[in-house]
């Protein structure tokens, strides 16, 4: 039965329907490993005693994967007028603005400080109202983060696309560390600062189910062939005579059945 050309396609696309089903399991669970990896750096990281920045980030060195989150402080002056706002990011479901000022820090470099997120003004080519970074010597408190694709978006002068140090640093001239800190405290503190951003979000969501479905559904297509192909042949001996005879199913004898007798 299972010779015929039929049935070795029928086969042949259950094999394929396995593989892929395989395939995607393997994805989901991929995905589920970067999410557990990445929720394990944020709690090492994040709640951690903060450390001098340059403990963690050497002038012209980028940021290690494994210091990604990493809470640090660093003392300097905000080159306020060096500020860029970073558009459309998402903050409690409204867009808006980044807020990026280069710190000089007293090492002789400069760290991207994002200092918050703000509301887009009435249009986009209005540029909303900002609070004013501390003015003076300030120590900053916050997590590294790694630098962003640039997106390729020719903006107006003192907006960008994305996080892009690299563009940063060439639009302002500044010795930029290779990340930038997203902001905790400022110490001074003013009066008014941008919103902050919140906690990073670390919840697994639901890769692991999806891997467990996708490989439970990988023999499915085999069975399925399996199945029909005994029914087929079954099918078949009928019509043709050669099956053995089915056996009758035993009559279920009831309470009241036997009463009557």
């Amino acid at each position: 039965m299972l010779r015929r050309p039929r049935w070795i396609a029928y086969l042949l696309l259950a094999v394929l329907f396995g593989v892929v089903t395989s395939g995607l399991g393997a994805w989901q669970w991929q995905r589920h490993e970067e999410k557990v990896e990445r929720r394990d750096l944020v709690e090492a990281n994040y709640d951690a005693p903060a450390v001098p920045l340059t403990e963690v980030l050497r002038p012209g060195g980028t940021l290690p994967p494994d210091q990604e989150w990493r809470r640090v402080e660093v003392e300097g002056r905000y080159a306020a007028s060096d500020q860029h706002l970073v558009r459309n990011r998402p903050y409690q479901g409204v867009f808006g603005y980044e807020v990026l000022v280069p710190l000089e820090t007293v090492e002789g470099t400069a760290v991207a400080v994002d200092r918050g997120w703000v509301r887009n003004a009435e249009t986009a080519a209005t540029v909303p109202e900002v609070p004013d970074p501390p003015a003076g010597p300030v120590t900053v408190t916050g997590w590294l983060r790694p630098s962003e694709p640039d997106l390729g978006r020719d903006l107006p002068a003192g907006q960008l696309a994305s996080i892009d140090l690299p563009g940063l640093a060439e639009a302002t001239g500044q010795p930029l560390v290779g990340a930038y800190l997203i902001l905790e405290d400022e110490e001074p503190a003013p009066a008014e600062r941008p919103a902050a951003l919140p906690r990073p979000d670390t919840r697994l969501g639901s890769h692991f189910a999806y891997a467990l479905q996708w490989w439970l559904t990988v023999p499915v297509g085999l069975v399925l062939v399996l199945v029909m192909a005994r029914q087929t042949a079954r099918e078949e001996q009928e019509a043709a005579g050669t099956a053995a005879p089915r056996q009758p199913r035993p009559r279920k004898v009831r309470i009241w059945d036997e009463e009557d007798a």
